[in-house]
């Protein structure tokens, strides 16, 4: 008599179950995700550069009314701005329209976005492995990488670029099994243009070179091309609508200034060395930077699989492609990471040991590198160290610091007691302690460090805004312009600098003839001007706001010089 097979053994009933497994996965990684990424998101102002500059464009365009095409030629402060493409601004503008103009709603899509990569990355891994352990390393990995946690919160395109290049290769991994996802390719391909112009360019180089070396005859698929032929239709539309309308300007700052002029010229001063992002992952990917060399040796010995194909062509290849850019920012870097996280995911995986989970005596256990412990080691012992410092030698406290660094701590000096017992567990214990300490990171002011670079931007452009109509020109006198200063202030700011001889030429003609002229000046430069006929109007933070005095205007006039003392 034959027995009735068990339900786990029917293939049918083991795909849908192995199919609503990855799905509690990818849930519960997007909920952690989005705790993790959403946590004190709006209690700290926006910073200099890009969310002070990507806020006000987006408030540009919520502000606009419903019949004008703001949307479709985004202004920064009334002026045509051309840096990039307005995906992400629509959005927060879309955002701004729900939940008002506010930090919490600017940095709203691009943390969602974020969030949603974490699942779609895990997506990834259970396409490049045959089981589920490499890819719930992978997504792990990736969340808990600071660089990926601190840019992906921030109102910029970063977060975007992360989800719709995933989205990309989710696509391209999908296509290898059915034709018909070779649309998806294509759509992503065009939210990645419409997001930030020339790096999508960059990144469907390297989706292409994957495609050459690992399944070349998606080349000649017929739904890949209607893919990329209808995602970048929108973006050719919109590229021309813009030509249409700016004409010759578009072409020399959109095209050439904002996007081209960053391969072999460094905008505005930010220029490093070659090695330049080496050294910030370097800086921000402990721990798991102990695991990444690992990882790149076993994607070689591996060459011939599909995973390793697609590490080594997307690390290496954007990589080295930045390095040689002149322009230089940290953020820049931020698509490596998750073919940094599937590098260190794959080796991790392949020296864990699920038996030491359920405690089973093993005959022989792995040992693991002595480097890693002396390593770990140095790390928690600067944790330590640190956090002791900060708690009671520190000249100025830091309130909540010093347990964020101990929490660091503690986790290191656990994973090392495990690594040194040869007990693979030291892999979650990372796992966690690092979710956790980054859990107290971001629900401290210490995430965004930026900030206490200047001065606090908020009650400086309250004191403008409440002194000073809606159309007002305000100059201010300052090393650098604060695009955070704008947006707080709602009102166009021109930055300049006084050097030790006189005032700039253009504020001197704009201090003598225009009517209603304001000046924000710090107190120490102030006391060094020889305005006359100033009339303050304010004071916060040492910074003084002035006007000039309206009963003697046409006297003022006849000034033609502007010393200083």
């Amino acid at each position: 008599m034959l027995r009735k097979p068990l339900p786990w053994n029917n293939p049918s009933h083991s795909s849908i179950v192995a199919l609503w497994i990855d799905r509690l996965w990818m849930l519960g990684l997007f909920v952690t995700a989005g705790i993790l990424l959403g946590l004190n998101l709006g209690n700290l102002p926006l910073r200099d550069w890009d969310e002070g500059t990507v806020a006000q464009v987006a408030r540009d365009i919520w502000r606009s009314p419903p019949g004008s095409l703001v949307w479709l030629h985004p202004t920064l402060a009334g002026e045509p701005y051309f840096n990039k493409p307005p995906l992400m601004h629509w959005l927060m503008a879309l955002t701004f329209r729900f939940g008002g103009v506010n930090e919490w709603m600017a940095r709203l899509p691009g943390a969602t976005l974020t969030a949603l990569s974490v699942p779609l990355l895990y997506g990834i891994g259970r396409h490049l492995f045959s089981q589920r352990t490499p890819a719930i390393f992978t997504a792990l990995v990736y969340l808990t990488l600071l660089p990926v946690v601190r840019h992906g919160r921030l109102a910029m395109l970063d977060g975007a670029v992360l989800y719709f290049f995933l989205l990309l290769i989710v696509c391209l991994l999908r296509t290898r099994r059915d034709l018909r996802w070779g649309l998806g390719v294509g759509i992503a391909f065009g939210l990645l243009c419409l997001t930030k112009g020339i790096v999508a360019l960059l990144l469907g180089a390297i989706a292409i070179a994957f495609i050459l070396w690992d399944t070349p005859r998606l080349l000649t698929s017929g739904y890949v091309w209607v893919g990329v032929l209808l995602g970048s239709a929108p973006v050719v539309a919109w590229y021309w609508a813009q030509w249409l309308y700016y004409g010759q300007p578009f072409l020399t700052i959109g095209l050439f200034s904002q996007s081209l002029d960053r391969v072999v010229v460094p905008v505005e001063g930010n220029r490093g060395e070659p090695w330049y992002y080496l050294l910030e992952i370097l800086k921000y990917s402990a721990p798991w930077l102990l695991f990444f060399p690992q990882g790149l040796k076993l994607a070689w010995e591996n060459r011939n699989l599909s995973w390793a194909k697609l590490i080594l062509v997307w690390a290496s290849g954007y990589l080295l492609v930045i390095s040689f850019m002149s322009t230089k920012l940290p953020w820049y870097v931020l698509p490596v990471y998750p073919a940094f996280a599937i590098a260190v995911g794959a080796y991790l995986s392949d020296v864990w040991q699920p038996s030491d989970v359920l405690w089973l005596h093993q005959p022989k256990r792995r040992r693991y590198p002595i480097a890693w412990i002396a390593i770990l080691s140095l790390l928690a012992i600067a944790g330590w160290v640190s956090s002791f410092y900060f708690s009671i030698l520190s000249p100025q406290p830091q309130p909540g610091l010093p347990v964020i660094l101990g929490a660091v701590a503690l986790t290191l000096t656990a994973a090392i007691v495990l690594l040194w017992r040869s007990d693979s567990q030291f892999m979650l214990v990372l796992f966690w302690g690092m979710y956790v300490s980054l859990l107290l990171f971001v629900a401290s002011p210490y995430w965004l460090w930026e900030l206490e670079e200047s001065y606090p931007v908020k009650p400086v452009a309250a004191l403008v805004r409440q002194n000073t109509p809606p159309d007002a020109t305000v100059w201010t006198l300052y090393p650098y312009g604060r695009p955070s200063l704008n947006f707080y202030s709602d009102r166009r700011m021109i930055q300049s600098a006084a050097n030790s001889n006189q005032l700039p030429a253009a504020f001197q003609d704009y201090w003598q003839h225009d009517p209603h002229p304001y000046l924000l000046v710090e107190q120490a430069t102030l006391t060094k001007l020889a305005l006359p006929f100033v009339k303050p109007l304010g004071t916060v933070e040492n910074w003084v706001l002035l006007t000039r005095q309206a009963a003697i205007l046409e006297s003022e006039n006849a000034r033609t010089n502007l010393p200083l003392k």
